[in-house]
């Protein structure tokens, strides 16, 4: 059986359920040209989603899954009956886990440090470990802040399940997040 096309679906799951989809890909980007390197197909494509190579080839990632589910000719709409919003691929229910008012806890005066992920997470790294390993040095109360081009919902849900407080916040622009986590 084939597998949906999500923001989640590997690349190379995607290609081994729909290898038609390739050219689609091409035509989208002339970023996932590296697709025919097959050391890099056998190693980065098995890892990388679909969300995450559409900001490494620098398209809306909800618009690369309506083309990919078209051209594999399935429905273009969104994943289980809801649709994507117009910024960071996100439906409304996952952005407001974590982006709503200002909590309590948040000060600016609290912010220990900031760090600015866009130009690692644009070049196709992720920093997830440093942003973690920042995060654990906190003191309760101190305030860590992390700039990202997108919600980064897997880094917050992880902080999260470690006991952390998490807020994020859409830069007046529309194209970043200021997320802040802390420990109380």
């Amino acid at each position: 059986m084939l597998r949906p096309i999500t923001l989640q679906t590997k690349i190379w799951d995607l290609l081994e359920d729909y290898p038609q989809l390739e050219e689609t890909l091409l035509e989208i980007s002339p970023a996932f040209a590296k697709l025919k390197n097959p050391v890099l197909r056998r190693t980065i494509a098995r890892v990388t989603t679909v969300k995450q190579a559409a900001l490494i080839a620098g398209v809306e990632a909800g618009n690369v899954v309506i083309l990919l589910r078209k051209a594999a000719g399935l429905d273009g709409g969104g994943e289980s009956g809801s649709t994507a919003t117009e910024k960071g691929d996100m439906t409304i229910e996952e952005r407001g886990k974590y982006c709503g008012d200002r909590p309590h806890w948040y000060s600016p005066d609290r912010v220990k440090q900031s760090f600015d992920a866009s130009a690692i997470l644009n070049s196709g790294d992720v920093p997830m470990s440093q942003i973690i390993k920042a995060a654990q040095e906190l003191s309760p109360g101190e305030i860590y802040e992390f700039t990202t081009p997108f919600l980064p919902t897997p880094i917050l849900d992880i902080l999260l399940r470690k006991g952390f407080l998490v807020w994020s916040e859409m830069g007046q622009s529309g194209d970043t997040y200021s997320n802040r986590v802390t420990r109380l």
